[in-house]
């Protein structure tokens, strides 16, 4: 086998070789070391050092002597994507009113990466900000705190700064870094007090929300209440983006291109904004006449679901929270006891008292427990041991209809809980209605904070209580008193299903949502349940609502031009013997448009109080005025 040839010395023979080969039975070759010369040594060494320090030379005039100078070029270089913010859907009722529109506005923001490293020049930035923007220094010094150093994603200031305070910062923005006025839109909502509850209101969105919506920063605008709420994903469109060139001081020196954002898609309402108008100023009215502060209204159209009004008494401005509200209002709304805030037609819960009676009339009818020609003697009440339960007056012999019509409780006694030779449904049967026309669980309707109300049963009351189920408590029941409770929207929607002879419609106040290309998808109310009741109950119900009208408790409005239905209610709440006022009813009769529940709080009899309400608006609603 051969050897590889070495560049070593080495002696064969005596004779000092360079550069041999030789083969491994070459045995007479003597290897011999040969150190290397002492100047070669140095030489080597020379050469190592000098690459050294000229290497930590060229770092320390790179990092130290131009570090800031080829800094500042990095940076001015660098390239930055800066958000448009897409312009928020508007908001239409059913005829194309303009209800929320955007006004353009502006933002100061803080871009942590471009804030300066000094701790003496972020101190005297924040004085400055804090004086441009009359803004505390402690609250720019908690948000800077709790936002990343290295983040390019801005963290609010102020927003929806002034033009004074623009145009002073504009003066002086070469002053300190990090700071920039962004542009965006505010929500202008028109009759804002009107429609408060309804549309709800947009803020800036918390730290604590961006785990509901990720893809927010903190300088956007979120739906907080209402319908702004709800159709958020919609309202919101799509942002676009800018790539810039920015300096040093994060100021935009080039553009690079630019992403187009997409708008929000605007929404056309169910709601009849005049009609809104009519019942908050006639409610209104009652309020002040009457010296009462709460009420809400209702109205769904029976014939496909549609809520076509939604009014909760008192309301607020909407605006005020767009316009970041001051501590000292905000306070004195949410410590106001009437609760502006709280919108009483879907998650007040109320004992319906009367109101209810229509129901358990089609239950008993559809049951067999009574027919359209049972009749009762009523003396004004029926005893049950050392127990009375009451009527409000003596009805004498009644039948159904009338019993609607004149609201005679010890009818509905007989027919919920048993009497003189009626057996009664009985509570099951009372609360499987209930369930069927919406009562107890919540209607859907597409606004945030709906509650459920409640509809009683003898397991709940053995827990609650530990009591057993009494055949009081089903006289309770059956005239919406006891633990029975509901709100106003469910109430004007089992009233709509009892006009349209026995379909729940899950309530809609959007009507359809357009799209920025032109497309429309509509949001139509879903059939809940249909066949609630016979075609023959539907007509024996409808026929003692129509009699109230005529003759009974609501005869005020038998004057109307058209014909009307209707059902007052008078629920005892507390232990002072207060009372609220309902009325509900639907018009026209032979072809129902609208179903209308009325509930004013505290406000006594619902035929003196709620009942003149209905007058007014059904009086403007289908009249002349009520027309372009």
């Amino acid at each position: 086998m051969k050897l590889a040839k070495f560049k070593r010395f080495y002696k064969h023979r005596g004779q000092e070789i360079e550069d041999y080969v030789f083969s491994a039975s070459e045995k007479e070759a003597t290897w011999i070391e040969r150190p290397l010369e002492k100047k070669k040594l140095k030489f080597f060494w020379w050469v190592i050092i000098g690459f050294l320090a000229i290497s930590s030379a060229r770092i320390f005039y790179l990092n130290i002597v131009k570090g800031s100078h080829y800094q500042e070029i990095a940076r001015g270089n660098s390239i930055r994507s800066i958000a448009i913010k897409a312009p928020r859907g508007k908001i239409f009722d059913q005829k194309g009113a303009l209800l929320v529109n955007n006004v353009p506005a502006m933002d100061a923001v803080a871009i942590p990466a471009d804030w300066p490293g000094d701790e003496n020049q972020r101190k005297a930035n924040v004085k400055k900000i804090a004086d441009i923007f009359k803004i505390s220094e402690d609250e720019i010094l908690v948000k800077m705190k709790d936002s990343n150093k290295r983040s390019f994603q801005p963290f609010l200031l102020k927003e929806n700064i002034s033009q004074e305070e623009m145009l002073v910062f504009a003066e002086r923005s070469d002053e300190f870094s990090g700071v920039v006025i962004e542009k965006t839109a505010v929500r202008e909502y028109v009759d804002s007090s009107i429609f408060s509850h309804l549309l709800g209101y947009v803020g800036k969105i918390e730290q604590k929300e961006l785990s509901e919506y990720p893809n927010y920063s903190l300088t956007d605008y979120v739906g907080k209440q209402g319908i702004e709420k709800t159709y958020e994903k919609y309202l919101r469109g799509s942002s676009g983006a800018m790539q810039v060139e920015v300096d040093s001081l994060g100021n935009v020196k080039k553009e690079r291109g630019i992403i187009v954002p997409r708008a929000g898609d605007n929404l056309v309402l169910n709601i009849d904004a005049r009609l809104q108008k009519k019942i908050h100023d006639t409610i209104f009215e009652m309020l002040e006449k009457n010296q009462t502060k709460t009420a809400a209204a209702a109205v769904i159209d029976p014939r496909d679901g549609a809520v076509k009004a939604l009014v909760s008494l008192p309301s607020f401005d909407n605006n005020s929270f767009v316009k970041k509200i001051s501590r000292e209002d905000y306070l004195k709304i949410i410590q106001d006891p009437d609760k502006p805030l709280f919108n009483r037609a879907v998650a007040g819960e109320y004992p319906p008292g009367s109101v209810l009676k229509p129901l358990i009339a089609a239950a008993a009818l559809s049951e067999g427990i009574v027919s359209s020609s049972t009749s009762i003697d009523c003396h004004g009440g029926i005893n049950v041991g050392e127990y009375r339960f009451g009527d409000w007056k003596t009805h004498g012999i009644v039948d159904i209809k009338k019993a609607i019509a004149e609201s005679c409780n010890v009818f509905f006694y007989a027919a919920g809980g048993g009497w003189s030779g009626i057996r009664g449904l009985g509570i099951d049967r009372i609360k499987k209605y209930a369930n069927e026309f919406g009562l107890g669980a919540k209607s859907g309707i597409d606004l945030p904070g709906e509650t459920a109300g409640f509809i009683p049963d003898e397991e709940w009351k053995m827990k609650k209580f530990n009591e057993k189920w009494f055949v009081g408590d089903s006289y309770h029941a059956s005239i919406g008193q006891g633990y029975v409770a509901a709100t106003p929207v469910q109430i004007a929607n089992y009233i709509a299903a009892i006009a349209n002879g026995g379909t729940l419609f899950e309530p809609r106040i959007v009507n359809q949502i357009r799209k920025e290309n032109g497309e429309v998808v509509s949001t139509q109310s879903k059939k809940i349940k249909e066949g609630l009741m016979p075609s023959e109950v539907a007509r024996v119900v409808r026929e003692g609502m129509r009699e109230a009208v005529i003759s009974g408790s609501a005869r005020f409005l038998n004057d109307l031009p058209v014909k009307t239905a209707g059902k007052t209610g008078t629920a005892q709440f507390g232990s002072e013997g207060k009372t609220h006022a309902w009325f509900v009813s639907f018009a026209p009769y032979d072809d129902p448009e609208i179903a209308l529940a009325i509930l004013v709080e505290g406000g006594g009899e619902g035929s003196s109080s709620a009942v003149p309400v209905a007058k007014k608006i059904y009086q403007w609603y289908f009249s002349s005025e009520n027309e372009f």
